[in-house]
């Protein structure tokens, strides 16, 4: 389901346009690792440039337009320097991208990156009571309909299910899990039931339907295991960074 086509057609516009200017191209995410949803998942590019000045950023913009009239989100433009330097701030994303991508032209800029793994932990926890007040923002919101709500658990479940998998690095845990094993893996230190976010991800994949479930009992059930884990993250994260 991941459109190859496409993404071959972008680099071959991205060399041609930038030329020497252009230092690697890199997949990353679930398009890279297998886990690519058609209705829920982004094609993730990075485009590594020795300079981004105006003068060379002008000549890749009609690469650009073209893949975002497919449909695409722009890809991430950076040079190898802003990159290294960025991995105090986006510490999950990098690790994110590390852990999960593959290279389509040029060098591979992210392996050997050194990703300040105590900062990580901080951002960790940052990210997962943010995106838990923006979720209870949006339910309030859209209160009982049930269509909405089903749209509100869906299109969040990737991004906390992301962090439960970093919660799981931070504690000590590197292995490159699917969506599936990060929530039942995590659900055993936290003590939290799964099944909700198990459930939501039948639906996304096609193994369940939501007509067979309950979207008010699924959100009470999702929202209460992000607030689980969320209230342990901190002692958990103390544990695993041996400050407590």
């Amino acid at each position: 389901m991941v459109p190859e086509k496409q993404i071959n057609e972008f680099v071959s516009r991205m060399q041609q346009s930038a030329g020497d200017n252009l230092q690697s191209i890199i997949l990353y995410g679930s398009a890279a690792n297998g886990e690519f949803h058609r209705d829920f998942s982004n094609v993730n590019l990075l485009c590594v440039l020795r300079e981004t000045s105006f003068a060379t950023l002008a000549p890749i913009t009609p690469a650009v337009k073209w893949w975002s009239g497919q449909k695409h989100h722009p890809p991430l433009v950076l040079t190898r320097e802003e990159l290294e330097r960025s991995t105090d701030v986006f510490s999950i994303e990098l690790l994110d991208m590390q852990q999960r991508h593959r290279v389509l032209f040029g060098e591979d800029v992210l392996s050997g990156l050194q990703i300040p793994m105590h900062l990580h932990r901080a951002q960790v926890e940052y990210e997962l009571r943010e995106k838990l007040i923006l979720l209870r923002e949006h339910l309030l919101l859209v209160g009982d309909n049930e269509g909405q709500l089903w749209d509100l658990m869906l299109r969040s479940l990737a991004s906390f299910i992301t962090l439960f998998r970093h919660t799981l690095i931070a504690m000590g845990d590197p292995a490159q899990r699917s969506k599936r094993d990060a929530v039942q893996a995590l659900s055993i230190p936290v003590q939290f039931d799964s099944s909700a976010f198990l459930q939501l991800l039948d639906v996304r994949e096609g193994k369940a339907e939501r007509k067979q479930l309950d979207a008010k009992d699924v959100f009470t059930r999702y929202l209460h295991g992000i607030q689980q884990v969320t209230a342990a993250v901190d002692r958990i994260l103390e544990v695993a960074s041996g400050t407590s």
